[in-house]
């Protein structure tokens, strides 16, 4: 989740849609030819590699790290290997920042050796809450009653971890004492290679993901394992969903008009409003400046910046506000994440971060939970909130600032990521309105990699997720073709129909489609078939997947 005017976003649809080639031109390196052999339960693996690799990465260093997978509080059944705790952000004797992470090996036979990690974004935000509701192995939707097996979950593709970061988020220690993305992605790093070392995992792959605020974090993250050139941690790609990359005006009231026109229908705004903010947004100059740069191609130069409303003191601008302030009366529990929810707010066991999160009297949240946290070896005494304020604060006078660094997009930093790996994924979903896809793809249009400004063409290939059977009617994901796509110069841009702003949560079949993608398992997200989980797409027994003993050594079965 995303908070904060100056970095909300709302996005509209371009009727601007040219045929991009399905010809694959995202070229990938070349991989040494995986080692498979079907995981039994609680049984070694036979290849010298796979038993080096373990799987089962106990050791002296993380023994303590090590989680019961059979006493996870609630959760009624076992979520299978995982190591869970603080480490530093530095190897220094006295060093006191600590960020709190949640690793999950995988039992995917064709991983390579490679880790991907989580990052929900805020700034401020836990990446916990991605995990319980979005792509972990098991999850605890608001509105329900317990949690449930996620037959999506990534751990069926890739080793994962959630991270908590930066210093001042979740059960994290140490006072927080950064003022911009560099120093962010720089104790990142240093907390990286003290997973690394204690985890024995030098040189393997790294992938790095998230979404919301995130489009910050991730590609400043990317920058600075980029710069720091370290062989024990070779970044391989990024994808980032529903991001905040750019300007915020162009990312928020430049673009709510379109946004609101499509989805009139849904939102149900009267027509003396509309006329008045279309009127405003005239004033505004806002539809003349999307006829003029949300084109593919886009005008080869660089893009006017449009003065902050606010900034400007002239708050007759502030479009997106606007639009929201007419949509709340309309629905007063408009969920601006994901438009097409009405009352009642379903309740959160993460708590309350903001006006559409409902946490009735007496209710507990689920990581302040004491049991929970020794569970996961989280510091009891720590008061576990999904988002926090404070991340970034001047050590010098003692006070919050604002994160200092511009967007990624903005300053050559996603470029050089992009440029660096040929493999980032940008991820949109379109019942999102804090952070939806024209004010991405207008951010993307004014940024320049590989030798070209923009998306030459708009990304209009059909993003086909497989279809498949359902076995848990608490983790449903839709199939058949769910939005679109486009690839061009290291770059894939999709978008998701039915999606809200936490993608993975409301599409996770095509969040599952798109790290297929980015970890080089599918060759385009038009690739029809199974996905690479599904049974009988491995030589050996089948089914190979089939779920036994829940998660304790045998992949569930999607």
């Amino acid at each position: 989740m995303l908070f904060g005017k100056e970095i909300v976003a709302a996005l509209g649809f371009s009727s601007l849609v040219t045929a991009l080639s399905g010809e694959d031109v995202f070229k990938r390196a070349q991989r040494p030819k995986p080692v498979i052999e079907k995981r039994v339960a609680n049984q070694p693996f036979k290849s010298e590699k796979l038993q080096k690799r373990a799987f089962n990465f106990l050791n002296a260093n993380t023994e303590k790290f090590a989680v019961n997978g059979t006493a996870v509080p609630d959760v009624p059944f076992d979520v299978g290997e995982s190591y869970a705790g603080l480490l530093p952000i530095s190897g220094a004797a006295n060093e006191t920042r600590e960020l709190f992470f949640w690793f999950f090996p995988t039992t995917n036979p064709v991983c390579r050796e490679e880790i991907t990690i989580w990052f929900n974004g805020g700034p401020g935000c836990s990446s916990l809450s991605g995990l319980l509701t979005e792509n972990g192995p098991f999850t605890w939707e608001a509105g329900t009653l317990a949690p449930v097996q996620n037959p999506y979950t990534w751990v069926n593709l890739t080793n994962m971890m959630w991270v908590e970061q930066p210093i001042g988020v979740g059960y994290t220690q140490g006072v927080p004492n950064i003022t911009n993305e560099v120093e962010l992605g720089q104790e990142f790093v240093g907390f990286y290679k003290q997973f690394v070392e204690a985890f024995g995992v030098q040189g393997w792959d790294l992938y790095l993901t998230g979404e919301s605020y995130a489009g910050y974090y991730v590609p400043y993250i990317a920058d600075s394992l980029i710069t720091t050139a370290d062989p024990d941690m070779p970044l391989k790609g990024i994808a980032i969903n529903d991001p905040i990359i750019g300007d915020g005006t162009n990312q928020q009231d430049v673009v709510i008009g379109p946004y609101l026109a499509y989805w009139q229908n849904v939102l149900y705004l009267n027509e003396s409003f509309i006329d008045r903010y279309n009127k405003r947004d005239l004033q505004c100059g806002y539809p003349q400046y999307l006829e003029k740069y949300l084109t593919f191609p886009p005008p080869q130069e660089a893009f006017p910046v449009l003065p902050e409303p606010s900034r400007a003191n002239n708050y007759s601008c502030d479009q997106f506000d606007n639009a929201y302030g007419a949509i709340l009366e309309v629905n007063p529990c408009f969920n601006i994440y994901h438009i097409t929810e009405t009352c009642p707010h379903p309740y959160s066991v993460l708590g309350k971060v903001n006006s559409g999160d409902y946490v009735p009297i007496g209710a507990q949240i689920y990581f302040n939970r004491t049991d929970v946290k020794a569970a996961i070896h989280a510091p009891l005494t720590s008061n576990w909130l999904q988002c926090k304020n404070g991340v970034f604060r001047n050590t010098t006078s003692n006070r919050t600032v604002n994160d200092q660094s511009l967007g990624p997009a903005q300053n050559g930093v996603l470029q050089r990521v992009i440029e660096y790996t040929n493999n980032t994924i940008i991820g949109s979903g379109n019942l999102d309105m804090l952070l939806n896809t024209n004010g991405t793809l207008l951010a993307i249009q004014n940024m320049t990699w590989n030798g070209l400004q923009g998306l030459q063409a708009y990304p209009s290939i059909p993003f086909y997720t497989p279809d498949h059977a359902e076995y848990n009617g608490g983790a449903l994901a839709g199939s058949g073709y769910l939005g679109s796509w486009g690839v061009e110069r290291g770059l894939t841009f999709y978008q998701v129909q039915l999606a809200g702003h936490e993608l993975p949560g409301y599409a996770p079949g095509a969040a599952y489609r798109a790290i297929e993608l980015l970890l080089g398992r599918i060759k385009s997200l038009s690739q029809t078939g199974s996905f690479t989980t599904q049974s009988g797409n491995f030589s050996g027994t089948t089914p190979l997947y089939r779920r036994e003993n829940g998660f304790g050594g045998v992949m569930p079965s999607i």
